[in-house]
């Protein structure tokens, strides 16, 4: 806790710095300077809604790139043939651009919650794939020959043989997930929705407004931060416990 607390006084000494440098609070303002405007938008009640309409974005893309992706990575690492017939589509989905399933998306199925969530949930899928994938791949065959030999139920083979191989996988997985998510979901925002951090970005983007640009983009981090600190660092460190026992 101590390295990052003065990481992250070094990091508001650096906007310090900066902020001095430029000499100009309407293109950088100095960090107290957007004490006022984040409390007016708190009393106001506008940046409790917006991020919570983003969070629940967030939440339910999470939830379905994670569990689509560790089941289809599951798949395709455990069975060949599956792998070959499904890798040109996985390839071919990492490389489209995260702004061209947004679009489309909106294009298909209209500028509702249905296409956001959706263009979002489809540029992960294919990155958790290839993770829990390679997890898959890396099994250790002397654990399941050991599990089949004992006669273990395929359930309990599941619970106390793959997933606790898996655990680092898909971690890893969702750190990178929540990183990634959100900062998709703030331009689906962005392009195509009346609220949530990304609309109020764009707001304040068209208005030329830096501080309530800043105050909304910081505020999410924070909570981002809160969730990447609070659970799936301690998360990912049970997932690995197994390793060290």
């Amino acid at each position: 806790m101590t390295v990052r607390a003065i990481s992250i006084l070094g990091l508001l000494g650096f906007w310090f710095a900066v902020a001095a440098i430029a000499a100009n609070p309407t293109v950088l303002p100095m960090p107290q300077d957007l004490i006022a405007p984040i409390s007016q938008e708190i009393a106001t009640g506008e940046l409790p809604y917006h991020l919570g309409m983003t969070l629940i974005r967030v939440v339910w893309a999470f939830a379905l790139a994670m569990g689509l992706g560790c089941i289809l990575g599951l798949v395709m690492g455990l069975f060949p043939t599956i792998d070959r017939w499904l890798d040109p589509w996985l390839v071919v989905f990492l490389n489209l651009p995260a702004l061209v399933l947004i679009v489309l998306c909106y294009l298909w199925i209209g500028l509702n919650e249905t296409a956001a969530i959706t263009a979002v949930t489809l540029n992960k899928i294919p990155n958790v794939t290839t993770i829990i994938r390679e997890g898959a791949r890396s099994l250790n065959p002397d654990l399941s020959a050991m599990a089949k030999v004992f006669g273990m139920r395929k359930s309990a083979i599941l619970r106390h043989i793959i997933l606790p191989q898996l655990g680092p996988f898909v971690t890893g997985a969702a750190r990178s997930g929540i990183a990634v998510i959100w900062k998709i979901v703030l331009v689906v925002e962005f392009l195509g929705r009346s609220n949530g951090i990304g609309f109020q970005i764009h707001l304040y983007f068209q208005l030329f407004d830096v501080a309530l640009v800043l105050v909304y983009a910081l505020s999410f981090i924070a909570v981002m931060l809160l969730v990447e600190w609070v659970i799936l660092q301690p998360w990912e460190r049970r997932a690995r416990r197994w390793r060290q026992a």
